[in-house]
């Protein structure tokens, strides 16, 4: 199935079987991913119906127009937009069967232990170790991560640990699934500058994981890795967006309804931005139908170095443009929510939370090289590490 009236009509016999007003959510969601109109490129059996991945605008707008329900992609971004590609790529059926199902519709949340408070930026120097117990056959984790989304609500987690130290660093690195329910894993919250612990950091015990919970072969996990990171940095830079969607719309609105706040020269600093953020807005269209030919590339380390530094120069010209009010903050609450909500807060929120986009997937530092050495084609950093066994290194 190649076409989009045929397509069309699929839906429609769906949804006039599963009409969303008299459907419980639960059942309809995972009576979509049944019938291969979750997300429409992965293959039959597994949420999709293995046709090219643009045709999923039409599921999707037949499915809003019936009123719906989605699987509240925001709070578990990590799940599709990270680890539902890595197990695709390189997961067995079993796995992809065991998996899929419930992370798309939402029964399963899903996070991310990659960072560690001592590789910092260079994630291939990570120390996390994992030893195979020679006689079961399972693996032994003990290390620690941090800055982890979503750890306190997540059932699974995507994972890389050192399995062989006497390799280099971006060698001898397994990648595997972690129950976050499993004795030994502990998770702890760690309270940012807007007074939320949306991140966590989590200690990893003797927790033993079962070699069918390994994606990729042994000492291959910088190369899973890889399709991770890629996914992660599209979905947080590449997200569809309105036009004025994401933070340049609370600002522009200020501007529009408060004549009184405006200056010549916050007139020309939103006139910039707005520009920027169209054309970023425009940007992640073009790469999104580039996606359909292919996974993403390093074109998606852009997307997000602009995403990062546009929302930190607009939240700060919105706190400018509001002057007074715009120190002021609703709430310190100590809280664990469940995702971010940058358009749902005050401007004092979105002015301190903006600070993260620089680090989080992937630091800006890290993405400008990625861009100077895979898109730009320059010559690559002198690397004294490349060849030197990760165990020899000095930390």
């Amino acid at each position: 199935m190649t076409d989009s009236a045929e397509l069309r009509t699929r839906t429609q016999e769906f949804l006039a079987a599963h009409p969303p007003a008299s459907t419980d959510r639960d059942t309809f969601l995972k009576a979509r991913f049944d019938a291969g109109l979750a997300w429409v490129h992965y293959p039959e059996g597994l949420g999709g119906l293995g046709v090219p991945r643009s045709l999923q605008a039409v599921v999707d707008a037949e499915l809003e127009a019936a009123g719906a329900p989605d699987n509240d992609p925001r709070r578990i971004g990590i799940g599709l937009g990270m680890a539902a590609p890595t197990v695709l790529g390189f997961g067995t059926e079993e796995q992809k069967r065991r998996f899929l199902r419930p992370l798309w519709t939402g029964e399963e949340v899903w996070c991310q232990l990659f960072s560690e408070p001592g590789a910092g930026s260079d994630l291939a120097a990570l120390g996390t170790r994992a030893v195979r117990d020679e006689a079961s056959g399972d693996w032994i984790v003990n290390g620690q991560k941090v800055w982890t989304s979503s750890a306190h609500t997540a059932r699974w987690a995507i994972l890389i640990a050192r399995t062989d130290p006497e390799q280099p660093k971006h060698r001898g690195i397994t990648y595997f699934v972690c129950d976050m329910t499993d004795p030994g894993v502990e998770v702890r919250p760690l309270r940012q500058i807007t007074g939320e612990a949306e991140f966590n950091e989590v200690f990893l015990t003797d927790v033993r994981i079962p070699d069918a919970h390994r994606l990729g072969a042994v000492g291959e996990g910088w190369k899973v890795a890889q399709t991770t990171l890629m996914n992660e940095r599209v979905s947080i830079g590449g997200m569809r967006i309105p036009r004025e969607g994401g933070m340049i719309g609370p600002v522009a609105k200020a501007w529009r309804e408060r004549p009184e706040l405006r200056t010549h020269d916050l007139h020309q600093r939103l006139l910039k931005l707005w520009v920027d953020a169209e054309v970023a807005r425009l940007a992640g269209e073009r790469l999104r139908q580039q996606l359909v030919a292919g996974q993403p590339g390093p074109e998606g380390s852009g997307m997000k170095l602009g995403f990062a530094r546009l929302n930190q120069e607009i939240s700060g010209l919105e706190v400018e443009l509001l002057g007074e009010e715009g120190l002021l903050y609703d709430d310190w609450t100590m809280r664990r929510p469940e995702l971010v909500d940058f358009t749902g807060r005050d401007a004092g929120y979105r002015y301190l939370r903006s600070k993260g986009n620089s680090i989080e997937g992937g630091t800006s530092e890290v993405l400008l090289n990625i861009v100077a050495e895979r898109v730009l084609g320059l010559p690559s950093e002198p690397r004294t590490d490349k060849d030197v066994a990760w165990k020899d290194l000095a930390r």
